[in-house]
């Protein structure tokens, strides 16, 4: 008679239903920061689309010009701006548990090992999506595999700079903050007037913005000044009662803590002070997702593994699958403002 192997505390196919309640509960508790904060606009990766697609920028004309009785009424104007290439990225890893490990009670090592799987591929997406920050006066740089990433935008310069083009002017803006300081009240209106000055359609006209995030690293003494600067009020006895908090309800307070950190994930003091504001309703960094982060497991009829995706016939290891496939593509800099907070010129 063939009997099923006893897996001690939980039959095999128990263990394999379990496993997406278990990742569900996993990725509640995934320290997600940057994506759905609005710095990027989220699309969906169609299905048998190609691996690029390219966004792409336009303006028109803001003001509409005068029309003399029985004249034309002007065309209006529009400039198609920079565009930029996507290219999806795939990432995976693997957990395989052996015989041994799923006969011989080690049922709190096997769950821990599943369960990270899919919390890996996030892990990773939001490093990727913080480290266009990370190295937003840079050009591109090369990731933990080895890869070189293109963090160009659409007009060949890095996320922040002093000097980004315009298609039909031949004015220049900057959106990289002058002097670089740390957050505080007065860089804060430093900023906020160079957004005002240095936001531009690509004619060179002024264009208003609505600046609605102000986002920091996790440095504890910039963390606690934004949250000054966006929620301090004072007592109605106290001497400064009836002052009024103009930052309060301005914006949210978005905290990423992967930006200061290298290419590998390893902490780097020398951008634990970055900070910006940026603008959810223009945006132009964008991710797609073409499979969410993802957890593929054994599959099981009854009681009786399948072929496919089943035991190995030589080691007799069983593998689950975390996977994720998305792109990061950033095309214009008009909707952030930036400082490294080093003091540097």
């Amino acid at each position: 008679m063939t009997t099923m192997p006893n897996l001690n505390t939980v039959t095999f196919p128990d263990v394999v239903k379990l496993a997406d309640v278990i990742w569900v509960n996993e990725m509640e508790k995934l320290n997600i920061e940057i994506r759905g904060s609005g710095i990027f606009r989220e699309k969906v990766w169609e299905a048998n689309s190609g691996d690029t697609r390219e966004y792409s920028e336009f303006d028109t004309n803001q003001y509409a010009r005068n029309k003399d009785e029985g004249a034309e009424a002007q065309e209006s104007l529009i400039q198609v701006g920079y565009s930029k290439i996507a290219r999806l990225v795939r990432r995976a890893e693997n957990t395989s548990v052996t015989w041994e490990m799923r006969n011989r009670n080690k049922y709190d090592k096997f769950i821990n090992d599943i369960t990270m799987l899919p919390e890996k591929i996030a892990g990773r997406m939001e490093l990727d999506m913080q480290h266009r920050i990370t190295f937003m006066t840079a050009t591109s740089y090369t990731d933990m595999d080895g890869k070189t990433i293109d963090t160009s935008l659409g007009d060949s310069k890095a996320l922040a700079a002093t000097d980004h083009p315009l298609k039909a002017s031949s004015d220049t803006y900057r959106n990289l903050l002058a002097g670089n300081p740390r957050l505080s009240q007065g860089a804060m209106e430093a900023i906020e007037r160079q957004a005002i000055e240095n936001t531009l359609d690509h004619f060179g006209t002024k264009k208003t913005v609505p600046y609605d995030i102000l986002w920091t690293t996790d440095d504890p003494t910039d963390v606690h000044m934004a949250r000054k600067l966006l929620q301090s009020s004072a007592e109605v006895a106290a001497p400064n009662n009836g002052v009024i908090n103009v930052y309060r309800g301005k914006y949210k307070h978005v905290v990423l803590s992967r930006v200061a950190t290298d290419a590998t994930g390893a902490p780097d003091s020398d951008k634990a002070h970055y900070w910006g504001i940026a603008s959810s309703k223009y945006t132009t960094a964008y991710l797609a997702m073409e499979q969410e982060p993802t957890m593929l497991k054994p599959m099981v009829a009854g009681k009786e593994l399948t072929f496919e995706n089943a035991e190995d016939v030589g080691t007799d290891n069983l593998t689950w699958r975390g996977r994720g496939s998305y792109s990061i593509c950033i095309v214009g800099s008009r909707w952030i403002h930036a400082s490294q907070g080093d003091g540097s010129a």
